[in-house]
């Protein structure tokens, strides 16, 4: 694609696919035309870049499609001051979105080879308030202070308690969780010590994350 057709279809993507889809933040609107996608997306499907599609990693992870991203990114609305804990790297690219918003990110990723893609990815646009850390985060990652923000890039069929216990008083969490095909994206805050509340925003459909731990069904 040319830079000029780039823009073209991002503009599109952002008033066919993200507005339509309840995203009115400017913020985030903001920033879907300052990243730009197709720099993370991997070489063989630049041409899907801007479509309303999961667009394939190595390893059968995938990028989210744009407008789920838009609408995570609205419902967990990073601030200036804030950490934040993503749960798969992927191509970076909702790493950098996060990054752009916050004033640091730690992002885990299962696979190594991805983590360094990320990396290389992230530098280019230089965006350098960010660790990532390879590693099993299907269970939680308590490698660090709790943070203010968590999302889980990828579905859970339950949520693991430990992903509760690392997000501050005050803190907020982004979850797909539930039985495919129709799995319940949740904010879950941190009220007290001792509470959360959980609220339902809307239904998706996400692979599950590698490792993530099955609930127990009753087979008769």
């Amino acid at each position: 694609m040319t830079m000029l057709n780039n823009e073209l279809a991002r503009y599109n993507m952002i008033e066919q696919q993200i507005r339509p889809w309840e995203v009115m933040d400017d913020q985030v609107l903001d920033l879907l035309v300052q990243v730009p996608r197709e720099a993370f997306v991997p070489d063989a499907y630049k041409a899907m870049a801007f479509m309303d599609l999961p667009i394939p990693l190595a390893h059968g992870q995938c990028m989210m499609p744009p407008k789920l991203e838009a609408r995570i990114l609205q419902a967990l609305a990073p601030k200036p001051d804030e950490t934040i804990l993503e749960i798969g790297t992927g191509s970076g690219y909702f790493t950098a979105l996060l990054a752009r918003s916050a004033a640091h990110v730690y992002s885990v990723e299962l696979y190594a080879d991805l983590s360094k893609q990320a990396q290389l990815n992230l530098e280019e646009q230089n965006i350098h308030n960010v660790s990532l850390e390879v590693g099993n985060a299907a269970q939680g990652w308590s490698k660090h202070d709790r943070v203010d923000g968590i999302v889980i890039t990828a579905a859970l069929p339950v949520l693991p308690d430990q992903f509760r216990q690392d997000l501050k008083v005050g803190g907020r969490m982004i979850a797909i969780i539930g039985d495919s095909p129709a799995m319940e994206v949740q904010l879950i805050r941190r009220t007290a010590e001792h509470d959360w509340t959980t609220e339902n925003l809307f239904e998706t459909n996400m692979p599950y994350l590698t490792n993530a731990r099955q609930p127990e069904r009753f087979v008769l």
